[in-house]
């Protein structure tokens, strides 16, 4: 599996990653959806990220917040719909299915989970994922990965 790191020395940099990939990406698949693992500690950059993403397409990044205790926000109107789940509260399989994920994976929207992990068995098989790493120095290493 190809792999590409790349470092992030401030929260700057994290939002011109998480740009950057919404750029990019929007414009190869030209608007179609993309599932999206996003995985790391507490407090690594994870919804940055996502805010960073969706401030790219046209969203106010203020009013997208973690959603760990809703599970799901979803943000339409912007240039590319978007899934924002959070799996650090889901018990198994079963619940995170019940959010309605696999409609949510067939929609021409990108689909981003925190978490990833927890509920990987549960993700289509072709999808990105991303590993943020907090380093000593208190920089990011993100790991991008396409399965």
């Amino acid at each position: 599996m190809t792999e590409l790191r790349l470092l992030a020395h401030s929260e700057a940099d994290t939002d011109r990653l998480g740009r950057e990939l919404a750029e990019r990406a929007d414009s190869v698949l030209a608007g179609a959806g993309l599932v999206v693992g996003l995985s790391g500690t507490l407090g690594a950059g994870k919804t940055r990220f996502v805010q960073a993403i969706a401030e790219a397409w046209g969203y106010d990044r203020e009013q997208v917040v973690s959603p760990t205790f809703v599970l799901c926000h979803e943000y339409h109107g912007g240039r590319q719909s978007l899934y924002h789940l959070d799996a650090y509260r889901i018990r198994d399989d079963d619940e995170f299915l019940e959010l309605g994920v696999e409609e949510m994976f067939a929609a021409n929207a990108w689909v981003i989970i925190e978490w990833a992990e927890r509920v990987r068995d549960c993700l289509p098989s072709d999808r990105l994922e991303i590993d943020i790493q907090v380093r000593d120095d208190d920089s990011r290493g993100f790991v991008f990965r396409a399965t």
